[in-house]
């Protein structure tokens, strides 16, 4: 197993972390207690989670996978667990979560309300990683950034980090903790994959230098990159083939972000790739994700347990400079198929 620090923490991680937001909806109890023992069984340590999970966001959702993971941890030695979850984004954000009713802001209030929360629904005393869904574009950073010092002082909370974030976001979060001595984001969970490669414009320059840690999540893309969706194809029972058929705009905004001409075009030609090194075009999507040195864990996810065995396979499979080279003439000649 490969284990790398998060940060300047002393979290020491697995190069591959279980993800959990289908927890509860598309993936059952027993299902999710499969998963999470064959990911424990592997030797992962890291687990994430959120108290707006499981997706698709409803109120009577609320919590039911934090609690499904709180369950879980109950059968393992907690100290031997990473865990992370995260407080819901600001209502002035991206979307409006259901999640208290609508308010949601990353203030002290809210912040310390959902750590409360998340604590009696996980079943455990600390939390090792805290996390900042998405930002508030109203709250100052600075507030925000002061309960979540408070929650570490207090015990509650080993470190922090955000998710969902810019470079100016991420940047301006760091330089206010150092110039506040407040605790930093030792992480950023943004998307990174193969088809969704931006990271590596400008803000994976941050963490580099700032020796902050992304953890990828959607490395194959929500599933795109298994090759699910080419040839026209919308499976049953998967994701986007419910995501294209709602009347939300932003939830068919995201259908058409996930599966387009050009994702399906960059698909085809990984695929292609993947079949030429012999391995499972999921098994490239997840090594390419980790393969970063400012990469601490990739963010998998699975509605079945068999899903994971592609994934797993990432753990042995090393993205050489050949291959390397291979994968940026495919996204130089497909430019950011996701926009």
């Amino acid at each position: 197993m490969d284990f790398r620090y998060i940060g300047r923490s002393g979290l020491r991680v697995s190069s591959i972390c279980m993800g959990t937001m289908t927890f509860g909806s598309s993936t059952p109890r027993d299902e999710a207690f499969r998963i999470l023992d064959k990911a424990y069984d592997a030797g992962i340590n890291f687990y994430d989670t959120a108290e707006l999970y499981p997706i698709p966001p409803k109120k009577s959702y609320e919590g039911t996978t934090e609690k499904i993971v709180g369950e879980w941890l109950k059968t393992k030695d907690r100290d031997s667990i990473i865990l992370a979850t995260k407080v819901a984004g600001a209502a002035a954000g991206w979307f409006v979560p259901p999640t208290r009713h609508g308010l949601t802001a990353i203030d002290s209030f809210h912040i310390k309300r959902a750590v409360e929360g998340s604590l009696k629904r996980l079943d455990t005393d600390y939390i090792d990683l805290y996390q900042m869904h998405w930002p508030d574009p109203i709250v100052p950073i600075e507030e925000s950034l002061r309960a979540f010092d408070d929650l570490v002082k207090e015990g509650k909370v080993r470190y922090i980090g955000t998710s969902n974030d810019s470079t100016y976001g991420l940047t301006k979060a760091n330089e206010t903790s150092k110039n506040k001595n407040l605790a930093r984001f030792q992480s950023i969970q943004n998307n990174f994959s193969l088809l969704n490669p931006r990271f590596l414009d400008e803000l994976s320059n941050v963490c580099k230098r700032e020796e902050i840690s992304l953890l990828p999540y959607s490395p194959i893309a929500g599933g795109v990159l298994s090759g699910k969706y080419n040839n026209g194809l919308y499976p049953d029972g998967c994701r986007f083939t419910a995501y294209v058929k709602n009347s939300n705009p932003r939830v068919r905004a995201m259908a058409d972000r996930f599966v387009n001409e050009k994702t399906v075009e960059a698909t085809k030609r990984y695929m292609e790739l993947a079949k030429e090194y012999g391995i499972s075009p999921v098994t490239l999507a997840v090594a390419y994700s980790k393969h970063f040195d400012f990469v601490a864990s990739t963010i998998i996810g699975a509605r079945l347990e068999f899903q994971l065995d592609e994934s797993f396979a990432a753990f042995n499979f090393k993205i050489d400079d050949e291959l390397l080279g291979k994968i940026e003439e495919i996204q130089k000649d497909i430019l950011y198929p996701m926009g």
